[in-house]
């Protein structure tokens, strides 16, 4: 892999491995993966990923989220959203080195179809680790930093705005302002940092990285990324945080989207 995150043949490295998975977080990990056994089965359950810090191995004991795909045979029922909430619940209350457990549900066939090779596909395949199961990434394709990808992972983010406005507006406690903003403040880098993607021609995971990174295409809103990154690692509570977020950079960098790479293909 080199500096940008790249193979040899030019397509993007994918981002983890259990290898590398801190000492401190691979008890959860022996766990998740006892759980999802029980409660999926292969049965229902195609394949299992890890994704996020703990695989990237950057992941801060008490700090970071322990985040999980099931990649299902079937679409997820509501009986699947139940089980996978037992699991994040037991994961939250049994390992206090994680701030908290998230699963993803997906249906393999959706995964894997033409709509969404460049979306789910991608995050199989570049950003998950595998877990359980067969790895779906052998059945995809390697991936480029294009234009391409760039719309497709992150060209819907005019779509979101309304949906966090209402959010942030019925917010009553600093607990759920600080859960909106690390949530707005991950999308927003992360966007960000596609927008420049394809012109400086690599992949990084890392929310700093990418902030930097927009910074030297849109220096005029640099600092403002650079505080969504930092917001993104340390949620905040103030209002004010989150208008400037939601409000200002948000559509700002929404309509630059547009303009340079075009909306996402319409989901149905």
């Amino acid at each position: 892999m080199n500096e940008r995150g790249l193979d040899h043949d030019g397509t993007i490295v994918r981002a983890g491995t259990l290898d590398r998975v801190p000492a401190a977080f691979v008890p959860v990990v022996d766990a998740a993966r006892a759980y999802i056994t029980e409660m999926f089965g292969s049965e229902r359950l195609h394949s299992a990923y890890l994704y996020g810090s703990i695989p990237r191995g950057s992941a801060i004991t008490g700090v970071s989220d322990f985040d999980l795909l099931l990649a299902l045979r079937d679409e997820p029922t509501e009986a699947d959203r139940a089980d996978a909430k037992m699991i994040e619940t037991a994961l939250d209350r049994v390992f206090p080195q994680i701030d908290g457990a998230g699963i993803l549900l997906a249906c393999t066939r959706n995964l894997l179809s033409d709509l969404e090779r460049h979306d789910g596909g991608f995050f199989v395949a570049c950003l998950c680790t595998p877990l359980l199961g067969d790895d779906l990434a052998g059945r995809l394709p390697k991936y480029r930093p294009t234009a391409l990808l760039a719309r497709e992972t992150n060209g819907d983010l005019a779509l979101v705005l309304p949906r966090w406005r209402t959010r942030a507006s019925e917010a009553v406690t600093g607990k759920e302002r600080r859960t909106l903003s690390r949530i707005v403040a991950r999308r927003i880098v992360r966007s960000g940092f596609t927008l420049v993607m394809p012109r400086w021609g690599g992949w990084t995971s890392d929310l700093n990285e990418s902030a930097e990174l927009f910074g030297r295409y849109y220096p005029e809103r640099a600092q403002q990324m650079r505080f969504a990154a930092a917001t993104a690692r340390t949620p905040t509570a103030d209002p004010a945080a989150l208008n400037m977020l939601i409000d200002d950079l948000g559509p700002w960098l929404a309509a630059e989207y547009t303009a340079v790479h075009g909306r996402k293909t319409f989901r149905p």
